[in-house]
């Protein structure tokens, strides 16, 4: 009893020391504690006003791909181009976005991210102002060039940025949200603001409204946006393989965009194509000899990057392919002007933003990105077989409502999704490489599916009006052949993401446990100030 009693008495006084010790430490070091709140709250909030420049400098990229869409016949008619030399208004605009993706991607891990991000946003936004003000066709299809160059030294930085400034897996799965929503509804955002600027004042403001936004987001980066110094030209400046590359990408991108012109089988299409892929085969094999290469061949032997890279080709060739030709319905079929094509896909933007911004994070820390992607697909393959089935005068309500909502939800899933999985892959030094070349991927997969559905449907459409269909009914039923198609691509894909995805392993309870023991530690560390320390 009396040894009892005793060290009930002696845990009683080392109670009342324990108590004592943290009420002086508190006291002693409250303004200590304040300021290191405060500082870490200014983290936490500079990390998201990041975000947000970022993808502000984004959207105003990728909005650029599509607004002109909706200007083209405006342009045409100002500047008198034929129908073949105002596709390269487009074309231009591609054909340099994802032929310097890769090199853009691998110079910011080389020169700093921040650096390269800040240098394609004044490109773009100077070759904005160029473009608003050209009136000539030469002069116009210059300036996109130089678009889409500043676009994708700026763009392909940008995924490689985010996956540096939110290393916490939660904060990580919601900033790419975020990134993804940008990524996938900035193309309908762009027919939207087209359809408007167009109508309300001309085609040139399409490219003077990046001047105000342009420049706010450099002047808001530079300041703001934490520098990286970059491992330095010596680590991985490979000219040769930069060349070859480049040139691959550049020669390959204009041969399928070219397609409508030429044809598949043409020797034009043929012979580039060929060159683009012995240009590519020759790049793969100096990567593997050189000492410093441009793309490490060590990346792909992450299944997750690999997988993730094949699926998101197969993925966006459908998805942008359904874009652009569901705008092309609904002008030409369905008789609505341009404010109508935009405010008409408004439902497919809101969906993709409820996943992307809100629910995904959630969904995905809950269930794994392996099966948000495998739900996402599913859900994008139903939008697209249910556009296949709607009718020739189709009612929006009744028959297309549905099916953008789907294929929106499908979309806000999947592309976050994928953009985790593929940047995981991926160490610090390398995150700006698999940023562009996740979206090198997406251009050239967007490229080469939109050429060959946009092909297939004029086939499908030439052969209705051999058989004496009427105009109308002939567009709609080259459309429709290529959204069964789509579908299919995207049922491929899903297909493959179950076979080559790996999930991410599930975080045992003991370490989750020890984590937790770690931060609480580190919490009263800090609470306590240097006495603690001691």
């Amino acid at each position: 009893m009396a040894v009892e009693k005793h060290k009930q008495n002696e845990e009683a006084a080392i109670s009342r020391l324990r108590d004592e010790g943290i009420r002086s430490l508190r006291d002693k070091n409250i303004e200590g504690v304040m300021v290191h709140l405060m500082g870490h709250s200014r983290k936490i909030s500079g990390r998201w006003l990041s975000l947000l420049i970022l993808c502000t400098g984004f959207l105003m990229i990728i909005v650029d791909t599509t607004i002109v869409n909706v200007a083209l016949p405006s342009i045409q008619r100002d500047l008198g181009f034929s129908q073949s030399g105002l596709a390269w208004v487009v074309n231009a605009y591609l054909i340099a976005y994802a032929g310097i993706m890769l090199l853009a991607g691998r110079l910011g891990d080389l020169l700093g991210r921040k650096r390269m991000f800040l240098i394609g946003l004044a490109m773009f936004t100077a070759a904005s102002l160029l473009s608003g003000l050209s009136f000539s066709q030469p002069l116009l299809i210059g300036a996109r060039f130089l678009q889409g160059v500043g676009g994708a030294v700026s763009s392909a930085v940008i995924l490689g940025m985010v996956v540096t400034l939110f290393p916490e897996p939660g904060e990580r799965v919601r900033a790419l949200g975020i990134f993804a929503f940008v990524a996938s509804a900035g193309g309908a955002i762009g027919l939207l603001a087209g359809g408007i600027i167009t109508q309300a004042v001309s085609w040139h403001w399409i490219f003077f409204v990046n001047l105000p936004i342009g420049l706010a987001t450099m002047l808001l980066g530079a300041r703001l946006i934490a520098s990286n110094r970059g491992l330095g030209l010596g680590k991985g400046a490979d000219v040769l393989g930069a060349v070859l590359v480049t040139a691959a990408l550049m020669l390959g991108v204009y041969a399928i965009v070219e397609v409508n012109v030429y044809g598949l089988r043409s020797w034009h299409t043929l012979g580039l194509g060929g060159l683009a892929l012995a240009l590519l085969a020759a790049f793969i094999v100096r990567q593997a000899r050189a000492a410093n290469p441009l793309l490490p061949l060590r990346l792909f032997r992450s299944r997750n990057l690999s997988g993730a890279n094949l699926v998101q080709a197969l993925m966006v060739a459908a998805f942008f392919a359904f874009f652009f030709l569901g705008s092309l319905d609904m002008q030409r079929v369905l008789q609505y002007g341009p404010l109508a094509i935009g405010l008409a896909f408004l439902p497919n933007s809101v969906a993709m933003a409820a996943l992307s911004i809100g629910l995904s994070a959630r969904l995905i820390t809950r269930f794994g990105s392996r099966t948000m992607v495998l739900v996402g697909l599913t859900c994008m393959a139903i939008g697209m077989l249910l556009f296949a089935r709607t009718p020739l005068h189709a009612d929006y309500v009744r028959d297309l409502l549905l099916p953008l909502v789907v294929l929106g939800v499908g979309a806000g899933l999947s592309f976050t999704s994928l953009s985790l999985l593929a940047m995981a892959g991926a160490g610090p030094s390398d995150s700006g490489l698999a940023s562009g070349l996740l979206n090198t991927t997406t251009q050239v997969g967007a490229a080469l599916g939109l050429a060959l559905l946009a092909t297939l449907s004029a086939g499908r459409a030439s052969q209705l009006v051999i058989h004496g269909e009427h105009i109308a009914a002939a567009l709609s039923g080259g459309y429709h052949l290529a959204w069964a198609i789509s579908a299919g691509l995207v049922l491929v894909a899903t297909a493959l993401a179950a076979a080559l995805l790996k999930a991410e392993p599930d975080a045992k309870p003991e370490t989750e446990a020890k984590q937790a023991m770690e931060r609480r530690y580190r919490a009263v560390v800090h609470l306590g100030g240097p006495a603690c320390r001691r």
